[in-house]
C-alpha cells in the first residue's frame, strides 16, 4: 500500500504542468502560440510531452504503475478477508495478563458471559475454558470497499479515455448544429473511438434567456431552448437546456457551457457592394460580458481586418476607458480598429478566430460605432446593425461516467464504514478466577469501557 500511495502522490505532480502549459487536445492554437513566443523552450518542453501531459508515455506508465499496485496490494488482502468472515474468532491467548485492559476478577459463569457477548453482536469462539469474541470486522470490509472502488473509478476514467469523446462548439441563436466533427471548435476522440460514432443529432437554438442580479450583476439563470432531431431530419422535439440539466442521448450528453454575444455587422466595399453580412461571435473577458473578437474580410483588396470590442451596456471610466457595467445588452458600443493588408489565412499556421496578427498589417481607422451607425474607412464602409447572443455547447460522451459515479458512492461508503467502526477482541478465561483481556485494533478507544461494563454486568448476575 504504500508503494500505491508513492504512486498516488506522483501522478498528482506529474499533472501539474498539464495544468501549467497549454495542452494540444484542448487548445492546439495556444500550444502554437506558445512555440513562437518561446521556440528554444518549446522544442525542449515538447520532447518531454509537456503539451500532451494526460497521455504521455511517462503518465501513462504513472497510471498503469498505481493501477497494478493497486490491485496487487488488494486483491490478495479481499480474498484473505473473505475467508477471515467466515472463520472463528482466534484462539485465547495463554498469557493474558499481558493484553490490554487485564482483569481479573471472581468466577463468573461463561454461559452467562456468552450470551451477553452475543446479545452484543460479538462473534464467539467458546471453548471448554475460555471465550474468544470478536466484533468490528466490518472496518476491514469497508477499508477494502474503499480500495476496491478506487479501482473501479480508474477503470471507469481508462474507458472514459479509449472509447469517449469531447468537444465544444459556439453556436448563435437561430443557427442550426448538425453533430458531425466539422461542426466543432474543438473536438478530441478517445484511442479506439471512431468518428463515424457521434450520434446523427441536430439541434436548432430557438431562445437563449439569461437572467441577472439587477445589483450585484450576478447570473440567476441560463434558459436554453432547442429544437431537435435525432437523427438530423426526423421529427423535431423541443427541449430546454440549462447549466445543471444537460441534454442527453445515450451516454453523450449536451451542457450548456457558456454564453456570450456575437455583433452582427455589414461590411462594404469601395462600390457599396456587401462584402460581409452577419454576426461574429466574441470572446467574453469579464462578468459583464466585456468583450473581445476579429472580424476578417479576406475578399476585400486589400484584405480588411477589424480588431474589435463590443460593450453589451457601454459605460466610460477616465482610468479603465469603456467598459460594460452590466451583462444584458441595454446599450451597445462596437469598438474596431480597422487594419488592411496580409491577414496571413493562406500561410497553413492555425490561427485565433478571436485575434488578429497585425504585425504585418496598416491601421487605417478606429471608431466607436452605436447601433446601426456607418463609418467609411476609405476601402470601405462597416456598419453595426445589432447582435446575437451565443451558447457554447459541450458535447461530451463518456460511457465510463456511470461507473465512475457508482465507484465514488461505493468508495465514500466503504469509508464511511470503515471512519465508524470500532474492530476489538475481548477475551474471557476461567481459571482460580476468571480473566478478562482485550485488544482494539489501531488503538481505537472504547475498549476499556466495553470490558468495564462486561465486568460490571457480569458482577451484578452473581
Amino acid at each position: 500500500m504504500r508503494i500505491a500511495l508513492i504512486l498516488l502522490l506522483l501522478l498528482a505532480v506529474a499533472a501539474i504542468p498539464g495544468s501549467l502549459f497549454p495542452q494540444r487536445s484542448q487548445n492546439p492554437i495556444q500550444v502554437k502560440q506558445f512555440f513562437i513566443d518561446n521556440p528554444q523552450a518549446a522544442i525542449w518542453l515538447d520532447r518531454f510531452s509537456m503539451f500532451e501531459v494526460f497521455s504521455s508515455p511517462w503518465f501513462s506508465a504513472i497510471y498503469l504503475l498505481l493501477f497494478i499496485s493497486l490491485i496487487g496490494c488488494v486483491l490478495p488482502r479481499s480474498i484473505h478477508h473473505l475467508k477471515a468472515i467466515g472463520a472463528k474468532p482466534p484462539l485465547t491467548p495463554k498469557y493474558l495478563d499481558r493484553m490490554e485492559h487485564y482483569a481479573e476478577v471472581k468466577k463468573i459463569d461463561l454461559d452467562i458471559v456468552e450470551k451477553y457477548l452475543r446479545k452484543k453482536h460479538f462473534r464467539i469462539r467458546r471453548d471448554e475454558n475460555s471465550i474468544s469474541a470478536e466484533k468490528g470486522y466490518a472496518r476491514e470490509s469497508g477499508n477494502l470497499l474503499f480500495h476496491l472502488s478506487l479501482v473501479l473509478i480508474l477503470i471507469a476514467v481508462g474507458i472514459g479515455s479509449l472509447l469517449g469523446s469531447r468537444g465544444d462548439a459556439i453556436v448563435n441563436v437561430g443557427d442550426r448544429f448538425i453533430n458531425t466533427p466539422t461542426s466543432y471548435d474543438i473536438l478530441g476522440f478517445g484511442k479506439y473511438q471512431a468518428e463515424d460514432s457521434l450520434p446523427p443529432f441536430s439541434l436548432t437554438v430557438k431562445e437563449f434567456k439569461a437572467e441577472y442580479d439587477p445589483v450585484t450583476n450576478a447570473a440567476i439563470d441560463y434558459k436554453l431552448t432547442v429544437s431537435t432531431a435525432n437523427p438530423a431530419g426526423s421529427a423535431e422535439t423541443t427541449r430546454i437546456i440549462k447549466v445543471n440539466q444537460p441534454l442527453a442521448y445515450g451516454s453523450t450528453k449536451i451542457y450548456l457551457q457558456a454564453n456570450g454575444h456575437s455583433p452582427i455587422v455589414v461590411v462594404k466595399d469601395k462600390s457599396g457592394k456587401v462584402i460581409f453580412d452577419g454576426p461574429t461571435p466574441f470572446l467574453p473577458q469579464d462578468a459583464n460580458l466585456s468583450s473581445i473578437g476579429a472580424i476578417k474580410i479576406p475578399d476585400m483588396q486589400p484584405q480588411i481586418g477589424f480588431v474589435a470590442s463590443f460593450l453589451p451596456t457601454a459605460d466610460r471610466d477616465p482610468v479603465r476607458g469603456g467598459f460594460s457595467s452590466y451583462p444584458e445588452v441595454l446599450d451597445p458600443r462596437l469598438l474596431v480598429s480597422i487594419w488592411k493588408g496580409d491577414l496571413g489565412l493562406n500561410t497553413g499556421v492555425p490561427q485565433s478566430v478571436y485575434r488578429i496578427d497585425t504585425s504585418k498589417m496598416e491601421r487605417i481607422g478606429l471608431k466607436a460605432l452605436v447601433l446601426n451607425e456607418t463609418y467609411d474607412f476609405g476601402e470601405g464602409s462597416i456598419t453595426f446593425t445589432g447582435w446575437k447572443s451565443w451558447v457554447n455547447l459541450q458535447i461530451v460522451n463518456d460511457p465510463g461516467k456511470g461507473f465512475a459515479l457508482f465507484g465514488a458512492i461505493l468508495a465514500i461508503l466503504g469509508l464511511l464504514i470503515s471512519l465508524f467502526t470500532r474492530q476489538r477482541r475481548i477475551w474471557v478465561k476461567q481459571g482460580r478466577k476468571t480473566q478478562v483481556a482485550g485488544l482494539a485494533k489501531n488503538g481505537i478507544p472504547g475498549l476499556e469501557e466495553e470490558i468495564a461494563d462486561l465486568i460490571k454486568e457480569m458482577s451484578n448476575e452473581r
